[in-house]
């Protein structure tokens, strides 16, 4: 019998019981629409977590006190803060170093007017605005004079902006910050939320206004800087640590009290989170692609069993076991394929609507989408076998007394 004529008796068993066939196919449906939508997210978390990194800075090194272990929180009480001569030295010795910003910053309460604000207050020298490629969209930067004369002015994020001078332009307004007032010069461009912080709420200021006014001190918290180039980010890295065991006196062995960041090191323990987590859920939704499998096989049993005294008559008049064998195979097969098709649509759907409900990178899954789909298809072929064996090796007179 050809394929053909095989086919259309297949696809005619499968529409006698619409409702049982939509439902096995609903299994493979649910587990290929997981392993693609699965895929799509650690796509996309992955790009995302790359926008955000490269979003930090040109060729950004950050210098922070304390140990390695302690690096993503504050600076550890005890351990002692950067001084004007590390910044210095640095800056002077250091030759793989393009730009450098001494920073220091305090969470404060911003009022202007009638309106108020708790927010990021932040001290910076000029180099930070290039390193971080932040500019204004209106009004200017802090320049180096403002920075010797320890003049109060102040640039401000779209957050701060909106919330303080909701109906007004913030040029030359007043922003009283704990004790000080300082006065708008500039609105920083918009940068948007990274990892769930809103990079736009921050007022920015002097460094030396900053050390005056609010901290009382000249002590630096944070050092920022920026190698000449991508290739040169390592050599920038060890000038920084060999210039401050020499200004902080730690000897060859002893544990250093301050760190050193490279963005590539968060990007790439970041990398290989997401997709180690990629993974493990694409193996949970493949499971169901499994149990789905599982279904189409116990349905065709059942379809086996119903369908005996038909076999058997299929027989008698002529049907060969293969016939029989590539019918079954092909209502398995119809079943896997007709779901991985919806299922493939409905995974990447799903992952275009999650990825803008969570504000993350939308990718197409490449590898996924075939792959998932033609897994789905060896799961009819694989576990329609042995029902169509089954149906294949019925006895002709045994099917036709069979009620």
């Amino acid at each position: 019998m050809r394929l053909s004529a095989t086919t259309g008796l297949a696809v005619t068993a499968l529409l006698r019981n619409k409702m049982r066939s939509a439902l096995t196919t609903l299994g493979i449906v649910i587990g290929v629409a997981a392993v693609v939508m699965m895929q799509a997210m650690g796509e996309g978390a992955t790009a995302y977590v790359g926008e955000a990194i490269s979003g930090l800075g040109s060729n950004m090194l950050l210098v922070t006190p304390g140990a390695r272990a302690r690096t993503f929180g504050g600076a550890p009480i005890g351990v002692p803060l950067f001084t004007a001569g590390d910044f210095d030295a640095i800056q002077h010795q250091a030759h793989d170093i393009s730009q450098m910003s001494a920073v220091n910053a305090r969470v404060l309460q911003v009022i202007a007017g009638s309106n108020n604000r708790t927010t990021n207050v932040g001290g910076v020298t000029p180099g930070y605005f290039a390193i971080r490629q932040w500019g204004v969209t209106r009004g200017r930067l802090p320049s180096l004079e403002d920075d010797r004369q320890a003049a109060p002015v102040c640039v401000i994020g779209q957050t701060v902006a909106t919330s303080l001078f909701p109906d007004q332009d913030p040029l030359g307004k007043e922003i009283r910050a704990h004790t000080m007032t300082c006065r708008v010069i500039g609105v920083l461009e918009a940068k948007g939320a990274t990892f769930g912080a809103d990079r736009d709420d921050l007022l920015l200021m002097p460094y030396s206004t900053f050390s005056r006014r609010i901290v009382g001190g000249d002590r630096i918290a944070y050092i920022f800087a920026s190698a000449a180039s991508s290739d040169q980010l390592d050599d920038a890295k060890a000038e920084i640590t060999a210039i401050l065991h020499h200004r902080r006196h730690i000897q060859p062995g002893e544990i250093d009290d301050f760190n050193v960041l490279d963005p590539r090191e968060i990007q790439s323990v970041l990398f290989t989170v997401t997709g180690v987590l990629t993974l493990l859920l694409a193996g949970v939704a493949a499971i169901s692609l499994a149990v789905g499998g599982i279904g189409i096989m116990n349905i065709m049993l059942v379809s086996v069993t119903e369908r005996t005294r038909e076999i058997g008559v299929r027989l008698a008049v002529g049907a060969r076991g293969g016939d029989i064998l590539v019918q079954f195979l092909v209502e398995a097969t119809t079943l896997s394929v007709l779901g991985g098709v919806i299922g493939v649509a409905a995974g990447l759907a799903g992952a275009y609507g999650i990825a803008h409900l969570i504000r993350v990178p939308y990718v197409l899954p490449g590898l996924a989408v075939p792959l998932a789909f033609g897994v789905s298809a060896l799961v009819g072929v694989a576990f329609g076998v042995v029902p169509a064996r089954k149906a294949a090796r019925l006895n002709p007179l045994a099917a036709l007394r069979y009620e």
